[in-house]
């Protein structure tokens, strides 16, 4: 029973860190709060985009599924961890920068400006989001702020794109 719970824990933790890609930058840094590990989980969304479905409503259908399930993941990780929003969970960036593409194209201008300003947003946390981050609990709060970051990063790329190109 005891081996059946570590293994859990590890897939869990597995998910929730990106593949353990947000252990890394901890290492490296020595430092609980601002680690690295949200611009690993970035990078890691990142590389996994040319994964994900062309289709734009496909597309939506497929960050429509993977909200709830980062949701669950964040929740679990956070029970495995035994703290709230640890810096090694970054199911939560890569979802959020998932958002920050939806129904953009998959330009370089496009993939680079939402990168951009996903990090900016989740890491300023500008009102509401800072406000969802401190007042929303569980996994639905790990994962809210980064949600929202994504959607904001995502009209402020069209912005972009539009005054830009």
């Amino acid at each position: 029973m005891n081996r059946r719970i570590q293994v859990k824990d590890l897939a869990i933790r597995f998910l929730a860190s990106g593949g353990f890609i947000s252990y890394v930058p901890a290492k490296i840094t020595g430092f609980r709060k601002f680690t690295g590990s949200g611009l690993a989980g970035t990078l890691v969304a990142l590389a996994l985009a040319p994964f994900l479905p062309e289709n734009r409503a496909a597309y939506a259908l497929f960050c429509l599924a993977f909200l709830p399930f980062s949701v669950w993941i964040a929740d679990l990780a956070s029970k495995s961890y035994g703290t709230h929003d640890d810096p090694r969970i970054v199911i939560d960036e890569i979802i959020g920068y998932w958002l920050a593409l939806l129904f953009l194209d998959r330009s370089p201008f496009n993939l680079a400006a939402a990168f951009i300003f996903f990090r900016a947003l989740d890491t300023l946390k500008p009102w509401p989001i800072n406000k969802l981050e401190t007042s929303v609990r569980g996994g639905f709060g790990i994962i809210i702020d980064d949600a929202l970051a994504g959607l904001e990063a995502n009209l402020l790329t069209r912005l972009a794109a539009f005054i830009l190109l």
